[in-house]
C-alpha cells in the first residue's frame, strides 16, 4: 500500500461517487466515519478512509531514543483503522443503512499532518468528512485544526461531525440556511439532494435583524419589519423553487417537502439552535457579509464551531478545482 498519491495513476476521467473521512482514533473522528460510512451507503459511493501518523523522535545525550520503524508505525495504523471500519460496520446505526456492510472500502495511511492529505482527496470526491476535533494537543477547542483547514479548503461539501447521539435521520428535517447568495443557493441544492437520501423534509431558513439607525428616521424612508418579512419569504421560496424545478427536470424524480423560515435574529445563533436536532444543517461557506474574500464566512464558521451535530458546509461550484486524485490500495469491504 502505498504512501502518497501516485500522479502516474490519475484518471482523466470522472470516477464513481466517493466519500472520503479522516480517522485519528478519537470519539469525533469515529462519529465521523459512522456519518461517511451511511452517506457512502446512500449515495452508492466507494468509500476512502485517511488517516496519518507522525514521527517523533526523543533525543537524549545526542542519540534518538524510542524511534520505531516507520514501517512499523504504518502497518500499526493500518491495522488500528481496518479494526475501527470492522466495528463501525457492526454498529446498529450502521448496520440499519441498506447497502451499509456492502459499501466498497480503501484505506489510505501516510506520515505527516492530516490536513494536506484531506484536502486532496477532496479534489475529486463527492463528501469530505471529518470530526470536529481530533488527538491533537489542544482538546478544548470547539473546532480542531483539522476540522478548521478543510472547512476552509475542501473541494468538495465538507460535513464537520460532532460526537453526540441521535435518532433516525429519517425523523429529523435537514436545516438549511440562505441569505439569496451563490453559496446559500449551492447549499440548498446540497440540502435537497441530502434530504431525497435520507427520506425526510427540508427546512429553509433565512434570517434578519432590524437595524437600529442613529439618524432622523423622519427623513429615512425604512421599511417596516412585516415588509422585510415578506422580501425575504418571497425570495427564499422563488430560489426554492428554482432549485426544485432544477432537480425535477434534471432527475424526474420526486422532490422533499420544503418549508421556508423566516426569523428574527443573528444568522449563526439561529441556524445553530435549528440545527440542534436536525439530520444535517447545511450552510453555505460565505454568505452576504462584508468580508467577502474569506475562504470561510463567520456564519459558516459558527456553524461548523458550535453544531451540536453533523454540519455540512458548501462551496460555490466554481470553487471546485476539478483536480482528480489517484487510486488508493482497497482494503476489503
Amino acid at each position: 500500500m502505498s504512501e502518497t498519491p501516485d500522479p502516474s495513476h490519475v484518471s482523466a476521467t470522472r470516477r464513481p461517487p466517493r466519500v472520503v473521512v479522516g480517522v485519528d482514533g478519537s470519539a469525533a473522528s469515529r462519529a465521523a466515519l459512522v456519518h461517511a460510512m451511511t452517506a457512502a451507503a446512500r449515495r452508492g459511493a466507494h468509500l476512502q478512509v485517511v488517516s496519518t501518523y507522525s514521527v517523533q523522535a526523543v533525543w537524549i545525550g545526542g542519540y534518538p531514543l524510542g524511534m520505531p520503524a516507520m514501517s512499523t508505525l504504518r502497518e500499526g495504523t493500518e491495522t488500528r483503522v481496518r479494526e475501527l471500519i470492522d466495528e463501525v460496520r457492526r454498529d446498529p446505526a450502521v448496520a440499519a443503512v441498506p447497502g451499509a456492510a456492502e459499501v466498497p472500502t480503501s484505506v489510505v495511511v501516510s506520515v505527516g499532518p492530516p490536513s494536506p492529505l484531506l484536502v486532496d482527496a477532496s479534489a475529486d470526491a463527492d463528501l469530505l468528512v471529518v470530526g470536529s476535533r481530533g488527538r491533537g494537543a489542544v482538546r478544548s477547542v470547539l473546532l480542531g485544526s483539522v476540522a478548521l483547514h478543510c472547512v476552509s479548503h475542501s473541494h468538495c461539501p465538507v460535513v464537520v461531525v460532532h460526537p453526540t447521539p441521535a435518532g433516525p435521520a429519517q425523523d429529523r428535517a435537514v436545516i438549511v440556511g440562505v441569505d439569496g447568495s451563490d453559496a446559500s443557493r449551492a447549499a440548498l441544492v446540497a440540502a435537497v439532494d441530502e434530504a431525497t437520501r435520507l427520506e425526510t423534509r427540508v427546512a429553509v431558513v433565512t434570517t434578519y435583524e432590524m437595524a437600529d439607525h442613529w439618524v432622523d428616521l423622519s427623513t429615512v424612508v425604512v421599511p417596516t419589519e412585516d415588509e422585510v418579512r415578506w422580501e425575504l419569504q418571497r425570495g427564499a421560496e422563488a430560489m426554492v423553487d428554482d432549485v426544485l424545478a432544477e432537480r425535477r427536470a434534471a432527475h424526474g424524480d420526486t422532490v422533499p417537502e420544503v418549508a421556508v423560515v423566516v426569523t428574527q435574529g443573528p444568522a449563526a445563533d439561529v441556524l445553530v439552535r435549528w440545527g440542534a436536532d436536525a439530520a444535517l444543517l447545511v450552510v453555505g461557506s460565505r454568505g452576504h457579509g462584508a468580508f467577502r474574500g474569506l475562504l470561510v464566512g463567520s456564519v459558516a464558521l459558527a456553524c461548523a464551531m458550535h453544531g451540536s451535530g453533523p454540519v455540512m458546509v458548501v462551496h460555490p461550484h466554481g470553487d471546485r478545482s476539478g483536480l482528480p486524485v489517484a487510486e488508493s490500495a482497497a482494503v476489503g469491504g
